[in-house]
């Protein structure tokens, strides 16, 4: 089959005109979309499912990680987050973070980065997170996937998006680019990278799954007698079945979480390493791959796992979890020696403590760097938001400007959130005030952050 190409042109009604468009209804857009709106932007929504959560919820991903300092003595990500989660627990969709301490099954057992995790029901984001919408008068498009970046004089004014209802235009004083992947970034010519500097490999992705029939209890025996398995559950069995034969997954231990639900755990596992997120053609063959390994991974457990005798599967997500694609190269690109440092940034606008947490994109080792000790507080800058040469446009989420490293500690989702309602908030005073984002003033950004419940250093605005 040759390459050919088809003209293809055609009028495309702007059906809305804005002050901010957020691109992508995951985490980082959930929090961009609030805070803009919020700010007092007239602010749109484009989802591609019919709900919103993007990876807690389509991907299945949960808990979120840690919101705390790496201590576990202060709660550094609050603003939207907070207020999701406390809106879920109080329909029992989730757990608070303040009550949950490392170690515990909800935190997989696990002793390092896990501290102050937040089980949660992904049908409680969905309905939580789109009431959120609907109160802040956030105009959303569901069902709607993002085409092209309108990109006029070298700035992005907006986005052509299609749905059932065709081809649509919306534009925008300021996009922000919550797709996770950079999408619009790539689409407006931005400056961008993948994966490691040395081979552009990218971390692996995993299909997450949940499993019910579950006896929790007998979990919980087997770690109280083995507490040397704690950071590698069942590993010894593994390398023992994996040269046998019978564990073919390219990863060591195994990642389990339990949910909200008594019986009902979720399992992060499998793994599909060497293709890339932003190919279709890849992710399909990725969760044709990784659908395959929960199978597989069943009957291991059914047969081998103390309490899994019993196991049923409940689903499979909707989409594979994709841990690494493109990001941006902006005015600032965030490096492991700043995590491990805590540099202090003149634009801090949010605070993290999750440390480098590395899947090896070749390898079987899944555990955090241990050439990585990052400081139990550290920063993070509005420049990282901020494409170095494209106007019109922010990014938040995944795909902000950092090293494959630093990447590693900030891809988590309590992060996308504080990174999108940093962005979002400041789409809206650039939209407000008429200036670039490049531009906005920083210091009343962060008034704007504190005055919507984001914590950051003490003395800052």
């Amino acid at each position: 089959m040759t390459n050919s190409s088809i003209a293809y042109e055609t009028g495309i009604p702007v059906v809305l005109d804005t002050d901010v468009l957020v691109i992508g209804g995951g985490p980082a857009g959930i929090a961009a979309a609030l805070a803009s709106a919020r700010a007092g932007a007239q602010t749109a929504l484009v989802e591609r499912y019919g709900f919103l959560g993007g990876n807690a919820t389509a991907g299945l991903v949960g808990p979120f990680m840690t919101s705390y300092s790496d201590d576990g003595k202060t709660q550094l990500v609050k603003g939207v987050f907070d207020e999701l989660v406390r809106r879920m627990e109080a329909f029992g969709g989730a757990v608070h973070p303040e009550k949950v301490r490392t170690g515990s099954p909800y935190s997989g057992f696990f002793s390092k980065g896990h501290d102050h995790v937040t089980p949660f029901d992904p049908e409680a984001v969905k309905l939580a997170s789109a009431e959120m919408m609907e109160e802040a008068g956030v105009r959303t498009f569901m069902h709607t996937f993002f085409v092209d970046a309108i990109v006029e004089d070298g700035r992005v004014n907006g986005a052509v998006l299609v749905n059932k209802s065709g081809l649509q235009a919306v534009r925008a004083k300021v996009t922000v680019d919550c797709s996770a992947d950079a999408d619009v970034a790539s689409r407006a010519g931005a400056e961008l990278e993948t994966g490691r500097k040395s081979d552009g490999l990218t971390q692996p992705m995993t299909m997450f799954f949940r499993v019910a029939g579950v006896d929790d209890a007998e979990i919980l025996k087997y770690v109280e007698e083995h507490p040397e398995e704690r950071d590698l559950l069942f590993g010894s069995l593994i390398e023992e079945k994996r040269a046998a034969g019978e564990w073919k997954v390219n990863k060591n231990h195994l990642g389990i979480y339990r949910t909200t639900q008594a019986g009902v755990w979720r399992v992060n596992t499998s793994r599909v390493q060497g293709l890339s997120g932003t190919s279709a053609e890849d992710l399909a063959q990725a969760e044709l791959e990784g659908r395959r390994q929960v199978f597989e991974l069943l009957a291991f457990f059914r047969k081998y796992f103390p309490g899994f005798r019993n196991a049923v599967l409940v689903d499979t997500a909707t989409q594979i979890g994709v841990r690494e694609t493109r990001r941006i190269v902006g005015e600032y690109m965030l490096t492991a020696d700043d995590l491990i440092s805590g540099r202090s940034f003149d634009d801090v606008i949010a605070l993290y403590g999750y440390p480098i947490d590395i899947h090896s994109p070749n390898e079987v080792t899944t555990e955090f760097s241990k050439e990585y000790h990052t400081a139990n507080v550290y920063q993070l800058p509005y420049r990282i938001l901020v494409p170095r040469k494209t106007e019109g446009l922010l990014v938040a989420g995944r795909c902000v400007s950092a090293t494959h490293e630093a990447l590693g500690a900030i891809r988590v989702m309590p992060c996308a959130f504080a990174l999108g309602q940093a962005a979002g908030a400041a789409a809206a005073l650039a939209a407000a005030e008429g200036t670039e984002p490049r531009g906005v003033n920083v210091k009343e950004l962060q008034r704007t952050l504190l005055a919507q419940d984001v914590v950051l250093p003490e003395g800052v605005a």
